[in-house]
């Protein structure tokens, strides 16, 4: 028979709690973009994430030297594998021929985990990384790590982009005892766009088409085995076999995609509405035509929705308190006498530490051709600075060992970061203004250097290719440094602006003073007359002004 998974109620939700890692991923291809790059974003959301930027040299083995492979989430040692006689230089999540892997966790059947794999997920990806060139070979070199040394994480939805195709792949494990996963590659066509958010999203594909798909050879045998499937095979779709839909599955992650193709085409996406808002099984289109041309800043400010204007606008009720903050601190469902409720889960959220868009150009040098726009904390109050592929180190304020989640130091980016975003929590709709402000400003600057630096770069690599690579690598070297410097300065006027619930006004960016040379009187800016009318509404008894009563 045909699968059909109906939405269920609260009390089910509570069982797709989403993973640590709950991201989001954006696709564009290369007609879909405005300048003919591919593009992925991703956002690694973890509360135990310390955003930094990977870096891996190229390198040469000698035969039989073996790799040691640990779970990215947790650190814990799997074991080990042999390694490549060659790998390549792998930038965050992108490497030096402008391959790049991102990834959300859907978690689906939980039976279907091997704690005895050797490879997590997130290894899968820094591994592919350093072995392949493009994602055709990447999906191949996925699949067949997982055959061979077995996959030890759950559910999981890839994004695989190089400078011409991109593609979704999704794969889920065969249980304990029984090594190797079950997986399916799409590519998206030319001219659309995709997203995923920590739910499968691939449903029926075409079994016939090897240019466009690819599985493994029993991804349908063995749900039949399973008994999670008993229609006909071209009937059979991958995210109801493995990755059931229950109400968490639509409102916490689904939606997140609905938010991200709404931007880009919201006239088609209108139907969808009542889908994101868990009223309704229609699934989404696993890839759509956009409206218009998409550049890397549009897909930046994807990465930055909290369902502004929409029906889940996180702006709107109470919970977004007297500065419309559009966060909700976790847990992600909590309970009111017996009753069990839930918040929103945005694609801009606090436990982020870092996230990128990746873009990929065809049309330069591999070296210079790929920028991973890479920002860590909040996407909402970062930004996105230019990590070139060709680059041969890091910069120290976004490297390795710079500080970590315990250790607090204005040396990293990270922490400079957090410390305007933590800030902007409180005071929200104040602050977030003047955090757009030089947000906007960085990001339209670097977005004007790299298209010199592009040309530059060119010129040199033409003469030079490894002085291109120095020259790349100072180029973004400095401007991370720069934009760290200029973010905690904003953190320190920000401070002083807003102190104490007050106003210190000022003029781009100098604040007043008296004629006697001292500081201006504060303004006192209160509350919305929304706010003010939920506290008249909770206490007004309590707190009108009153006459005193009269004497006996």
């Amino acid at each position: 028979m045909k699968r059909f998974i109906a939405l269920v109620g609260v009390a089910a939700m509570l069982f797709h709690i989403t993973p640590a890692n709950a991201c989001t991923n954006v696709l564009v291809t290369k007609n879909a973009s405005v300048d003919g790059s591919t593009m992925i974003s991703y956002a690694a959301d973890s509360h135990d994430l310390y955003g930094e930027l990977y870096f891996w040299p190229a390198a040469t083995y000698e035969p039989g030297t073996m790799l040691k492979v640990y779970e990215w989430d947790t650190g814990k040692y799997l074991g080990e594998i042999p390694q490549a006689s060659q790998t390549y230089t792998v930038i965050g999540n992108m490497n030096e021929h402008q391959l790049t892997i991102a990834e959300t966790t859907f978690g689906g059947r939980s039976e279907l985990r091997d704690n005895n794999g050797l490879i997590d997920y997130g290894s899968l990806i820094y591994i592919t990384l350093q072995r392949a060139k493009t994602a055709r070979e990447a999906i191949q070199v996925m699949t067949e790590l997982v055959a061979e040394h077995g996959y030890y994480s759950s559910g999981e939805s890839f994004s695989i982009a190089d400078k011409d195709e991109v593609w979704v792949m999704e794969m889920i494990g065969k249980g304990e005892n029984n090594k190797g996963a079950v997986w399916v590659a799409v590519r998206i066509p030319d001219g659309y766009v995709s997203a995923h958010a920590n739910q499968a999203r691939i449903t029926t594909f075409p079994l016939k088409d090897k240019e466009n798909c690819l599985y493994s050879e029993d991804v349908i045998s063995f749900a039949r085995e399973k008994g999670y499937f008993d229609g006909k095979n071209k009937d059979f779709s991958f995210a109801d076999a493995y990755a059931p839909l229950d109400f968490g599955a639509v409102r916490f992650c689904d939606a997140r995609v609905w938010s991200a193709f709404n931007i880009m085409n919201p006239a088609d996406m209108g139907k969808y509405e009542e889908y994101a808002l868990g009223n309704s099984t229609e699934r989404m289109p696993l890839y759509i035509k956009p409206d218009r041309k998409i550049s890397h800043r549009d897909v930046m400010n994807i990465m930055r929705d909290h369902y502004e204007g929409t029906a889940l606008d996180m702006t709107k009720d109470a919970g977004a308190g007297p500065y419309a903050k559009p966060y909700r601190f976790r847990p992600l469902t909590w309970e009111v006498e017996g009753e069990k409720y839930f918040n929103e889960r945005a694609i801009a959220t606090q436990q982020t530490g870092f996230s990128f868009v990746a873009q990929m150009r065809n049309w330069l040098p591999d070296h210079i051709g790929g920028i991973l726009w890479f920002g860590v904390d909040d996407a909402a109050s970062t930004v996105y600075m230019p990590m070139y592929a060709g680059m041969t180190a890091v910069p120290n304020c976004l490297a390795k060992g710079t500080g970590d989640l315990l250790n607090f130091t204005w040396d990293a980016s990270f922490w400079v970061f957090t410390f305007v975003s933590n800030q902007a929590y409180g005071r929200y709709s104040h602050m977030i203004e003047d955090i757009k402000k030089v947000q906007t400003e960085l990001e339209d600057n670097l977005t004007s250097f790299t298209a010199a630096i592009d040309q530059s770069a060119k010129a040199l690599y033409d003469q030079n290719p490894e002085l291109a690579r120095q020259f790349l690598t100072d180029f973004s070297i400095n401007q991370a440094e720069l934009v760290t410097e200029r973010w905690r300065k904003l953190g320190e006027f920000l401070l002083v602006k807003y102190n104490d619930g007050n106003l210190h006004e000022e003029e781009n960016g100098v604040f007043k003073r008296n004629e006697h040379g001292n500081p201006a009187h504060a303004k006192f800016p209160g509350y919305s007359q929304d706010y003010y009318k939920t506290i008249v509404k909770d206490a007004g008894d309590h707190l009108k002004l009153r006459e005193l009563p009269a004497e006996n």
